[in-house]
């Protein structure tokens, strides 16, 4: 039995991790067709701006309605008919001639690709919660995955003179044919609390939101607020202040990247053995002090280093504050990501808008001081992610809905 359940439990962490994977591959593809769709339906970069942010405001209003949903439905019915409706409007954008058409696609695929995200992880909390210790940064992680596999497969599409229509529609076909593919192995919904047990850590049991929720859910802006601007900010810091050549420039954001994929392949290991509270204090405190570096080096490599301790700080961070709110509350595990996720989201697309504004009153690097800040807060909150004896997760022997 014991064995069994074992199984179930490997296959259930492998299919989360095929559906952050094509989470990200799916995203990732509309990435890259950004370019042919844009020249296709005649508009401006700055029409285009608007419009991205019809996708940002879809994916929140998907992750609200998916979160009570997979607490009500369970995860394992939300997040495949999520993931296949991902895969069905992905080729919606593709498909657009107007703008107004474009606008409107970019809407729904925003709001698919939220249900998606929430949904996929609640479910990472639920197998985290069977497994008895920390694996949220590792599907994390494999995120980033599928945005390499989305930018092989547009090389590939482009290489063939393909349609944005045709790649994107192909694309999700095959992310509909593994959105079923890996739903068999999703755990079922764990069984009811007994009425008269405790709602959680920090519930009210009346039904609102708990205070605790909107501490993580603020904590998420302000680093995902951070993790914006170094995705849209760090490449143009290095070739408009330090007058980096394009091609080194472009090493800003890679540096961003790669050490945040491999900060959250490790940062597991380190929750398990220090606590989520001291990747939050610690990362957070390391952002700062990179970010820091970025904006006072007059020197490419000392940027370069600063935007890499930037990524590397903030990689185990959001995976910790999610799984905070995963845990928080039992049966309110995806209403509680929801809200943290969105606002998070949200945070994450004022990042850009907030330092270009600031652009007009002070120099680019300047306004890298205020992530700095925002990380200074997140490490002198980091508290917040400390939970009681009580509310950490079953150990695997102690899990009876994964047979």
């Amino acid at each position: 039995m014991f064995i069994a359940m074992e199984r179930s439990l490997r296959a259930a962490r492998v299919a989360t991790f095929t559906y952050f994977i094509l989470n990200g591959t799916l995203l990732g593809m509309w990435v890259v067709q950004i370019p042919p769709v844009e020249e296709r339906v005649g508009i401006s970069h700055a029409v285009l701006g608007g419009f991205l942010v019809l996708l940002g405001l879809g994916a929140f209003l998907g992750m609200q309605v998916a979160g009570p949903l997979a607490d009500r439905l369970g995860t394992r019915t939300v997040v495949p008919a999520s993931a296949l409706l991902c895969a069905a409007t992905l080729v919606l954008p593709g498909l657009a001639t107007a703008p107004w058409a474009l606008g409107v696609a970019l809407l729904v695929f925003g709001f698919a690709n939220g249900c998606l995200d929430v949904s996929m992880n609640a479910h990472a909390v639920q197998v985290e919660k069977a497994y008895g210790r920390p694996v949220m940064s590792a599907f994390h992680a494999t995120f980033s995955v599928g945005g390499v596999l989305a930018a092989l497969a547009g090389a590939a599409a482009a290489g063939g003179s393909l349609s944005p229509a045709t790649t994107l529609g192909a694309a999700g076909a095959v992310g509909a044919v593994v959105a079923v593919a890996a739903s068999r192995s999703l755990l079922p919904a764990p069984a009811a609390a007994p009425a008269d047990s405790p709602a959680g850590d920090g519930a009210t049991g009346s039904g609102a939101t708990p205070t605790r929720i909107w501490l993580l859910a603020v904590l998420a802006l302000m680093i995902m607020l951070c993790e914006g601007v170094a995705n849209d900010w760090s490449v143009l810091h290095l070739r408009t202040v330090l007058g980096a050549s394009e091609s080194t420039a472009a090493f800003a954001y890679g540096s961003f990247a790669a050490a945040m994929t491999i900060g959250r392949l490790l940062a597991d290991r380190v929750s398990a053995r220090f606590g989520p509270a001291a990747i939050l204090r610690y990362g957070a405190g390391a952002a700062a002090v990179g970010v820091t570096a970025v904006a006072l080096s007059p020197w490419v490599p000392l940027a370069l280093a600063g935007w890499a301790v930037f990524g590397a700080g903030l990689s185990g961070c959001v995976p910790q504050l999610f799984s905070a709110a995963g845990h928080a509350e039992e049966g309110a595990a995806g209403a509680n990501v929801s809200r943290v996720a969105g606002l998070g989201y949200l945070g994450m697309l004022a990042g850009p808008a907030v330092i270009g504004w600031l652009t007009h009153l002070v120099p680019l690097d300047v306004t890298f001081f205020l992530p700095a800040l925002c990380c200074l807060v997140a490490a002198a909150t980091a508290g917040v992610l400390r939970t009681p004896r009580s509310a950490t997760p079953a150990r695997p022997s102690e899990v009876g809905t994964t047979g």
